[in-house]
């Protein structure tokens, strides 16, 4: 178990796509079911797609999820969330995800994921794609963070990353 970085849980957050895809799906569960096993929370924006994908893996390990609802109530909430928290903000929610996260897991490449993204490497949190956005400023390529094609790779790259802080 990997549930312990000084005395604190690790919330890791996985951010993607809302809508179904079998690919993205496949790929989020995996992470979920990696990160539930590691210890940490998981943390999502609570609905569909990889959302919900990553929160079954990790219930699949007996894992701890929480969702960020966009809403004011919890309509549409995942079945596989043990804390669904309702907002009322809309996407202003993914600042709260990506602030309450040690590190993201991006998956796939929704714009609301890339909004993520950017809050994430504003604030400085550590995060890694999975089959997600690649950045580029000024007409060059940037390599802000590093993107996996297998999810125990991203998973462990978060970790490490976290470890680093």
């Amino acid at each position: 178990m990997d549930l312990v970085r000084a005395g604190k849980e690790i919330y890791i957050g996985v951010i993607g796509v809302g809508e179904e895809d079998e690919k993205t799906a496949g790929l989020a569960f995996e992470a979920g079911r990696l990160i539930g096993a590691r210890g940490a929370i998981l943390l999502c924006g609570g609905l569909g797609g990889v959302m919900n994908a990553a929160a079954k893996g990790a219930k699949e390990t007996d894992g701890v999820t929480i969702g960020i609802l966009p809403g004011s109530d919890r309509t549409g909430a995942s079945h596989f969330l043990d804390y669904s928290i309702p907002t009322g903000i809309g996407h202003a929610r993914n600042a709260i995800i990506a602030l309450a996260s040690d590190g993201l897991v991006a998956i796939g490449a929704g714009y609301g994921t890339l909004s993520e993204i950017a809050l994430a490497l504003k604030s400085g949190k550590p995060i890694v794609g999975l089959e997600t956005w690649g950045l580029c400023k000024e007409g060059k390529n940037v390599e802000a963070f590093p993107i996996f094609t297998d999810p125990r790779d991203a998973v462990e790259a978060i970790f490490n990353l976290i470890r680093q802080r």
